[in-house]
């Protein structure tokens, strides 16, 4: 028996009331301390800056040609090891209970993954708040207004992300992800140049960051586990977990931004 779409949404805004209720008892009362990411942002006196030369960034990207390498410049980066193995499994521990609920969906909205399940949160414990908020300060630009929503997709072993660009209604120009489970492979193609092709081996616990050109002129995918090479070699691909910020979708003029969407990549 399939769950639909609209049932997951109940279900996950049942919780956010639940959560809404919750945040009015005492703090004592509470066994675990819990935030959200607009309360972590302005109660938090202290804000993390992540060293940006004590983060390690990835060499783990080919690209066609060198008008291609040169045409993308700084838009797509990389990190590896950006969070440790216990910080993995904080955030895999307070999703996966939630996660395993839902069933794999194999035809998707807009036809762009196969083999899927997600959801959106707003509320995380205190310890994976902190490493949420470490993605956001060095990954999306300072004074843009952010998707308070998080994104969690679950790519099952058998399952992909086929060729898309994500709508300019439902999110603006950055969008980063931490890679957690297993590694994977991520090929960008130019819509108008199709021989512009970038490949992204993204390890496990890397966080990657998209913005500007790579994000609008070229579309992303998320290559099947039977066609998972990185430069030739075959890259061994099993259940893929991403946690993904975005900033809101900017204002187009023409009544084509929205944050209320349905959900995307």
């Amino acid at each position: 028996m399939s769950v639909s779409l609209h049932y997951v949404r109940h279900c996950y805004n049942t919780k956010h009331v639940l959560w809404k209720c919750l945040r009015l008892l005492p703090k004592h009362s509470l066994s675990t301390n819990v935030y959200s990411y607009d309360e972590h942002k302005a109660g938090s006196t202290e804000v993390f800056v992540p060293d940006k030369k004590s983060l390690k960034l990835s060499s783990s990207i080919t690209y066609s040609t060198q008008e291609t390498k040169s045409f993308i410049e700084n838009s797509l980066l990389l990190y590896e090891d950006f969070i440790t193995s216990d910080e993995e499994n904080s955030l895999l521990d307070e999703v996966l209970p939630y996660m395993k609920r839902l069933r794999y969906e194999y035809d998707h909205w807009d036809n762009a993954i196969h083999g899927y399940r997600e959801t959106e949160r707003s509320q995380w414990s205190e310890a994976n708040s902190k490493i949420l908020q470490r993605v956001r300060t060095l990954a999306l630009p300072p004074g843009v207004p952010q998707l308070t929503l998080v994104h969690v997709l679950d790519i099952a072993k058998n399952g992909y992300i086929k060729p898309h660009v994500d709508s300019i209604r439902f999110c603006g120009s950055t969008i980063t992800g931490l890679s957690l489970m297993s590694d994977s492979v991520m090929r960008f193609i130019c819509e108008k140049n199709k021989e512009m092709i970038v490949d992204v081996l993204l390890k496990r616990r890397s966080l990657y960051i998209m913005r500007g050109v790579i994000r609008y002129d070229f579309t992303h995918e998320l290559l099947a586990e039977e066609h998972s090479k990185f430069n030739g070699q075959y890259i061994p691909r099993d259940r893929r977990l991403s946690i993904i910020c975005r900033v809101e979708p900017e204002d187009h003029g023409d009544g084509s931004s929205t944050t209320a969407r349905p959900y995307s990549r």
